[in-house]
């Protein structure tokens, strides 16, 4: 098969989950208020947990990490599928197909390492309450999230540059929602069998290290709370915990279809779905399953709420 020029000048199409739907209209309307939602949810997210002083304490300044990422995640790929449909140009460049895998693998693999320290945090709040400030003291704080940055960085960038490096064949059309591994793979004129081995064996690596973490923690946490006398602690220990689960079964469950699932039982449509809901619907979802039975994030809205009514009365 004939090769084009993979030189930056060069470009893909993104043919995306917007062009395969029957309604497309609708489907573009639906993404365009989940981003909104991601948007203005996880803004809100952080904004409270800069501005409350009593949630300046380790679970919420993961929690604000979580939101960040999941922030940045969807806009890496949402404004761009949405603008691509309206104007019905879904073209990307070399670079910019470079760029976009970059940012995402980064934000993904960031993610996936803060549920784990989440997991982590939440085991040593209810295992070990006494010593808690002292596992989880700033310091250790900031190593986790730095670490988690650092790491998915690194790796990310791996990826991208021995992913781009490949010659690419006359069929520049990308059957996806954006720029990501197996999907430029199949693109590739060269011989990538190994290389798609590594990536299985890193996803899986990526994936199961973290999840083994947290299931460990999560077994840890409910002896301890089982023998807790207090029912109100209990109550409060199993809350917190079921809002944690729930948003790591949404990623861990898309990124295992993606990342864990043998390529022979892919498609194009199963993985444009999966990608749409771990890059548009679940960011716009986590915000709400961490703060609408969360009393402190609540009470910090209402705080906010009313110093901010208090310096504007006239409002």
């Amino acid at each position: 098969m004939e090769i084009w020029n993979s030189t930056l000048g060069s470009g893909f199409l993104l043919a995306g989950v917007l062009n395969d739907s029957g309604s497309p209209e609708l489907l573009c309307a639906t993404v365009a208020a989940l981003y909104t939602l991601a948007l203005s949810s996880n803004g809100l997210l952080l904004l409270l947990i800069t501005a409350d002083v009593r949630l300046h304490v380790p679970m919420y300044l993961l929690l604000g990490q979580l939101s960040l990422t999941d922030l940045l995640f969807t806009s890496v790929v949402t404004p761009k599928a949405l603008m691509d449909f309206l104007h019905r140009e879904n073209t990307i460049s070399f670079g910019g197909c470079a760029l976009q895998m970059f940012l995402a693998l980064t934000l993904g693999g960031a993610e996936d390492l803060l549920l784990a320290f989440m997991a982590y945090d939440r085991y040593a709040a209810i295992c070990h309450p006494l010593n808690y400030m002292i596992f989880m003291r700033p310091r250790v704080c900031w190593s986790m999230v730095a670490s988690s940055w650092i790491l998915a960085s690194l790796s990310a960038l791996g990826h991208t540059v021995y992913t781009m490096h490949y010659p690419f064949c006359m069929s520049r059309e990308i059957r996806h929602l954006f720029c990501e591994i197996p999907n430029l793979l199949k693109l590739a004129c060269a011989d990538t069998s190994r290389y798609e081995l590594m990536v299985y064996v890193t996803g899986v690596t990526f994936l199961l290290l973290p999840l083994s973490t947290i299931i460990a923690s999560y077994i840890l946490i409910l002896f301890t709370v089982l023998y807790m006398p207090s029912k109100e602690g209990r109550k409060k220990a199993l809350v917190t915990c079921s809002s944690h689960l729930t948003v790591v079964g949404m990623f861990y469950g898309a990124a295992t279809l993606m990342y864990v699932l043998p390529s022979s039982f892919h498609n194009p449509k199963q993985d444009n779905i999966t990608s749409a809901f771990y890059t548009i619907v679940t960011p716009a979802l986590n915000p709400l399953i961490y703060s609408l039975r969360n009393k402190e994030v609540m009470g910090a809205l209402r705080r906010v709420l009313g110093k901010y009514l208090q310096t504007h009365p006239t409002l």
